[in-house]
Formats: structure tokens, C-alpha cells, sequence
């Protein structure tokens, strides 16, 4: 047994309470450890060390179905964020004040030739491998370990160690993500950003 995510998207009225307009249930996310780390500080093991929304809980003045769904005793982790709290998020502010200790950046010529960020995966034992070999240290050396400036080059791309971004880890604009910002957004267009919120809690 793994932990799941739950939520709902709401809209406030005129009368200024709020409604349920999604079950977030419905983008079917998936379990998706690293966006949850970065969203709302979950498991706090991917190097995040500045979730964006985490801990703030549910406020008092929930919908029904939010209240009666989002209580149940073996929940927790509750959160929220507002639109206007969504859309101004910088996507490329640093999350941490160091590189993570197993995510590398992998760079690869762009069509200019110069290097261009292609991906930002974990770092594989042959990519840690070949950190000992040109750093030495340790069989595996972890990307957080390298030198300041240090790069590996290896199968035609050059592996660097990065500072996670939510962009990173959640792409604003694609992955199963961008389709509730999307929801968000075209409520926000209808009821102002202040007046659509994101919910979420984990059980």
C-alpha cells in the first residue's frame, strides 16, 4: 500500500461561498512522489527543501463534499493554493540552496552546437560511476558530491549537478499537471483568481 492523492478544485459565488467544481480524482495523476515534494512537501526526499504550498492545511470555510471527503481520519498532508497563488509561482526559483543529491542535469548539443539542457533525471549508477572515475571517491558518487563546477561527459551529453526548479519537476505546461492548471485557469477567467482554489490531502 502507497500514499494517494485527493483533492478538489472550487469556485467562490457572489454569496461568497465555495463550491466544489472538480474532483481532482478525475486528472488522474498518479502517483507522482516528486511533484507531490514539490507542490506540497509530502515526502521531502527529492532534494526539495521550499515546497510551493505545503502545510497550510484546509480552510474552515470548505464545500460539503471537500469537508466530508477531505476528513477522514487517515488523511493528512491537507493543502491548498489559490489560482493567483498558482499563476504567480516562478517555475524556475530555485527549491533548495544546494544541488540534489541524486537529480543531474543532462546537457546535450542544441542545434547551434552549443550545449542546451535536454533532461534532468535521476542520476544512473553509470552516470555516478563515471563521477568516481573523473572526481574519485566512492564507486557511486552522487551529483550533490561533485565538485563545485564538476561535469561528467558521457554517451555524447555532459551531466552537471542542479538545484531543482519546480519547472523541473512539474512542468507548468505539460505532463497530467498542466490539465488541472488549465481547469484552474478557464474557472479563474469566470470568477477571478482569487476566487479558484486547488485542495489536497493524501491518505
Amino acid at each position: 500500500m502507497g500514499t494517494d492523492i485527493d483533492g478538489a478544485i472550487e469556485s467562490r459565488s457572489a454569496d461568497g461561498c465555495w463550491e466544489t467544481e472538480a474532483d481532482l480524482l478525475d486528472f488522474r495523476l498518479g502517483r507522482d512522489h516528486d511533484a507531490w515534494d514539490c507542490l506540497f512537501g509530502v515526502s521531502r526526499a527529492s532534494g526539495v527543501e521550499r515546497p510551493l504550498f505545503d502545510g497550510r492545511g484546509l480552510p474552515d470555510d470548505v464545500s460539503d463534499p471537500v469537508r466530508e471527503a477531505g476528513g477522514i481520519d487517515y488523511q493528512h498532508s491537507h493543502t491548498y493554493a489559490t489560482w493567483a497563488e498558482i499563476a504567480a509561482v516562478d517555475w524556475d526559483a530555485p527549491l533548495a540552496d544546494g544541488p540534489a543529491w541524486s537529480w543531474v542535469g543532462e546537457w546535450r548539443p542544441g542545434e547551434d552546437g552549443e550545449l542546451v539542457l535536454y533532461d534532468v533525471p535521476w542520476a544512473t549508477p553509470e552516470v555516478s560511476e563515471a563521477a568516481a572515475d573523473v572526481f574519485g571517491g566512492d564507486l557511486l558518487l552522487a551529483p550533490s558530491e561533485w565538485p563545485r563546477g564538476g561535469e561528467v561527459h558521457l554517451n555524447g551529453a555532459v551531466y552537471r549537478p542542479v538545484i531543482l526548479t519546480a519547472r523541473m519537476l512539474v512542468p507548468p505546461d505539460e505532463g497530467r499537471w498542466a490539465a488541472v492548471w488549465q481547469a484552474m485557469r478557464e474557472l479563474a477567467a469566470l470568477h477571478g483568481d482569487d476566487n479558484v482554489r486547488l485542495l489536497v490531502w493524501f491518505g
